[in-house]
């Protein structure tokens, strides 16, 4: 009953989204009469949601969340994504703050150890694998991509986006320290299981019904997801047109015509994403953290190269750059081992039935092996560009020009 609530909470929130888009644009709210309608819209879809939970299985909200995902491609930002992501920062707010006082008042003990060593039975050692971790809260590519594609077209004024990044850098870090101390405290089940039970837990202490917590903190876990997908799918959408548009699209070839189509490139990015959920996400999200880290790095080469030619200061970006090229490259190299290794050994090995486990062993590695090389041939190929761009380019040659 939680989860189907929680489930039709997700489904009413994108409805009253798209209403609260089209009162936004219509009337111009702003300020607190902004907010008043955005909270309102909240209650409305917990309330529906909570007293007519929709219980259906994971197949059947797996193509629902494909359909959102879709619509929030496609559609204008002021519609469904601007308005759902500023309905969803007054549950983030709610659920940080619940969580500080909680922590606070509940005083809970922390049963996980500070340090247990540089090498982790699991993960072996902890370089390059901690600071790829770190980095993708700290130094994140897909960032990048967002501030360009999304951001961007959220912000009335450049300068703001000063505030709003550096606002955005300490809530994340202090979310990042709140779900330390609630997994630390109760460090049991799925990592999101431990954080939604957990702060869940925080609430009731306020008088909250358990019932009404566990939806709240369901939704606001199943709601950073989200949020994800729809700007992955959106920028994905958007970076597979840039590969293939031309200045002059209105006399470009049918096929370029057709590929660069927003709903037949978001359709098609839409179809990789169904793919993988069929053979399992886990097959490449071990390469996840390095590709993400490697193209911050290519953003900071970039940047550098974009300040010189502008006649700007870029020294305090090489220390950031060198570290992630070196990280990146190097979890790269020690996954692409792993897996060359995996396979070996799979190919080595006979059941009884006198096949060999080689098939479903490259299936599963095979793919991130195919990923791995990619990257690294891109990322060095990227590098080596990029340097000889720097080194061509001559200080504040842009402004002279």
């Amino acid at each position: 009953k939680t989860n189907g609530a929680a489930g039709m909470v997700s489904i009413m929130f994108m409805v009253f989204a798209v209403i609260f888009g089209l009162v936004q644009k219509k009337l111009n709210l702003s300020g607190w009469k902004e907010a008043v309608v955005g909270i309102l819209c909240i209650a409305a879809s917990f309330a529906v949601g909570m007293n007519c939970p929709l219980v259906l299985d994971k197949t059947a909200w797996s193509y629902i969340t494909f359909v959102y995902i879709f619509f929030a491609a496609v559609l204008p930002m002021w519609l469904l994504k601007q308005p759902r992501d500023y309905m969803t920062t007054f549950m983030f707010i709610g659920m940080i703050a619940g969580a500080v006082i909680g922590l606070f008042v509940a005083h809970p003990t922390m049963n996980l150890p500070v340090f247990t060593g540089f090498n982790n039975e699991k993960l072996g050692t902890m370089f390059p694998i901690l600071f790829v971790t770190v980095a993708c809260g700290a130094v994140s590519g897909f960032h990048s991509l967002v501030s360009s594609g999304t951001s961007s077209k959220t912000v009335e004024n450049e300068k703001d986006m000063l505030k709003v990044g550096y606002g955005a850098m300490i809530l994340e870090s202090l979310l990042a320290v709140l779900a330390l101390c609630v997994a630390g405290a109760a460090a049991v089940g799925t990592p999101f299981q431990i954080f939604s039970r957990g702060v869940a837990g925080f609430f009731e202490m306020f008088g909250v019904p358990n019932y009404a917590a566990t939806v709240f903190m369901t939704m606001c876990v199943s709601a950073l997801a989200l949020t994800s997908l729809d700007a992955v799918a959106r920028i994905a959408r958007m970076s597979f047109q840039e590969l293939f548009s031309v200045d002059d699209m209105a006399h470009a070839e049918p096929w370029r015509k057709l590929l660069c189509n927003t709903y037949f490139s978001t359709v098609l990015t839409l179809v990789l994403g169904y793919v993988l959920t069929k053979i399992g996400y886990s097959n490449i999200w071990p390469l996840f953290g390095s590709a993400n880290q490697l193209l911050s790095a290519l953003v900071l080469i970039t940047l550098c190269v974009f300040l010189k030619v502008t006649g700007r200061s870029n020294k305090m970006l090489f220390p950031p750059l060198i570290i992630m090229l070196c990280v990146t490259f190097t979890a790269l190299v020690q996954r692409l081992m792993a897996m060359v290794r995996a396979i070996q050994n799979a190919a080595a090995v006979t059941i009884p039935a006198g096949e060999t486990t080689w098939g479903a062993v490259f299936v599963a590695n095979g793919l991130q092996l195919i990923i791995a090389v990619l990257l690294i041939v891109l990322g060095a190929t990227i590098v080596v560009n990029s340097m000889r761009s720097y080194v061509a380019s001559k200080h504040n040659s842009e402004a002279k020009a």
